[in-house]
């Protein structure tokens, strides 16, 4: 959904980058309670996995496909604030190397795919765990979750069109079209996100941010029958390094951006497609660095999609990973 320059005039442009800033500030900030030495490195990983797997467009419907936002998997993986930077980050770099997303709508882009994914995203997820406990009911929340923050993202996007749109448009027939693609988008969104987060869930539950409470303590029964509540978790994981866990997701991560997006749907996405279907697609306007080898994931400058995802996964995780370490050695300085 990634709105290409020309779709806002300067006025939602401008305001959405605002917007845009704020939460990012916001989230700078919040992201010190959430950051320590398990999710600082962590943020670097999802948001490098977040990069690769939006790279891998499926189809939803005849002549059009989808691809993960990553909203809501980031905000259960690492935890809201720091959900926030990890899509921001990937937006970045994909705007700035890649030519995907407009950098006149790079606020509108975070707005809308990073900071309203999250929320709607991160909000249904509490909701539900609130009121159902166990691995099981984390994966199931994780699905809904990731399912209902993309429509939500895609009514986002029309009603600051029906606000600052280029084109004149029927804001209903708009909306219809998007909520509907979207629905669809967000069912692959969430088995994306209930298959992710089940997997960390089965190796390594202590770094899922979302199951914080999942684990409970330690019961020693002595042999007079009296029971003892041993403080930590039932297992070793919390103890054992989480560089093994990264070095491992990491290397699944280069398989998907460098071999698994050669075989990702030439469709058009959702955005794209109701674009073209309504009438607004030519307002479009070229990218600035649009003629950059990189541009279109390596097509302009005749580079493998493979490689580019290469190079798109080490330029996103080095940026994530160390914003996410200056945050964490911020938070280290404030409490010494």
């Amino acid at each position: 959904m990634h709105v290409p320059d020309g779709f806002f005039n300067a006025a939602v442009s401008i305001s959405a980058g605002v917007v845009a800033a704020a939460g990012v500030a916001v989230c700078l900030r919040g992201a010190r309670r959430e950051l320590d030495d398990r999710t600082a490195p962590m943020a670097g990983l999802v948001a490098a996995f977040i990069f690769a797997v939006q790279m891998l467009n499926f189809p939803v419907a005849a002549g059009t496909s989808g691809h993960l936002l990553g909203g809501a998997l980031a905000a259960i993986l690492v935890g809201p604030y720091t959900g926030v930077l990890c899509v921001a980050v990937v937006l970045l770099v994909q705007g700035l190397f890649f030519a995907d997303g407009g950098l006149t709508a790079l606020g509108v882009n975070i707005t809308i795919m990073g900071i309203v994914t999250v929320l709607v995203g991160w909000g249904v997820f509490r909701l539900i765990t609130r009121f159902a406990a166990g691995k099981g009911a984390i994966t199931v929340a994780a699905f809904l979750a990731a399912l209902i923050s993309v429509p939500a993202s895609a009514l986002a996007f029309t009603a600051l069109f029906a606000i600052g749109g280029t084109a004149p448009i029927e804001v209903g027939a708009v909306a219809a079209a998007m909520g509907g693609v979207h629905v669809l988008i967000g069912i692959g969104e969430g088995l994306i996100t209930a298959v992710t987060v089940g997997a960390v869930l089965a190796v390594r539950p202590d770094l899922v941010y979302g199951a914080a409470g999942l684990a409970k303590p330690l019961v020693l029964r002595g042999a007079d029958g009296s029971i003892t509540e041993a403080p930590g978790r039932p297992d070793t994981t919390e103890k054992a390094g989480v560089r093994p866990f990264v070095l491992g997701g990491l290397g699944v991560t280069l398989i998907l951006a460098g071999v698994v997006s050669f075989f990702a749907s030439s469709s058009p996405d959702g955005l794209e497609r109701v674009a073209e279907d309504k009438g607004f697609i030519d307002q479009t306007t070229d990218h600035l660095f649009g003629t950059w080898a990189l541009a279109d994931y390596g097509d302009v400058g005749g580079i493998p999609v493979g490689v580019a995802g290469i190079i798109g996964v080490g330029l996103t995780l080095l940026v994530a990973a160390g914003i996410a370490y200056a945050v964490r050695g911020r938070k280290v300085r404030a409490e010494a």
